[in-house]
């Protein structure tokens, strides 16, 4: 799934530091997010 600048982000879960699950959507409504994406390691550019 391509996002496009301006989009919503999909949920998605993950894990925190602590090894405890987190997902998006436990972020809704309650605290300002910012979600920083990077080129996968190692591809030029």
């Amino acid at each position: 799934m391509e996002l496009k600048i301006g989009d919503n982000a999909p949920d998605f879960a993950t894990k925190d530091e602590a090894g405890n699950p987190v997902s998006l959507a436990a972020f809704k409504n309650k605290h300002p997010v910012a979600l920083v994406f990077f080129p996968k390691d190692d591809t030029p550019g």
